[in-house]
């Protein structure tokens, strides 16, 4: 596995382009969605909502894990998304106002 990961700008996420991509590499590895999701370090129900189509994005980590789990270049299976946004979120009070 490669570990050199990239650093995403804030806001970022990853929207999953090839969801047969997904569940073909899963067959022709021998992956259950219980071994992709020790070896991504996520829940088995979040691969399976990627899987069947019921969720389509997740952050970059997870995305970079699932893609080198199963040897995979990133770019086949997911495109990475930046949040309008861009974390402006995070910098919220309690009340929803933004904090320069």
């Amino acid at each position: 596995m490669n570990r050199n990961r990239k650093r995403w700008p804030r806001g970022t996420w990853m929207e999953l382009a090839n969801r047969e991509g997904l569940v073909d590499a899963m067959e022709r590895r021998g992956f259950s969605l219980d071994r992709l999701a020790r070896y991504a370090g996520c829940s088995k129900g979040m691969v399976s909502h990627l899987t069947s189509g019921r969720r389509k994005t997740c952050s970059p980590q997870l995305a970079q894990n699932i893609a080198e789990a199963l040897d995979m270049p990133l770019s086949l299976l997911f495109v990475p998304k930046v949040s309008t946004q861009q974390g402006r979120i995070a910098n919220r009070t309690k009340t929803g106002a933004l904090v320069a």
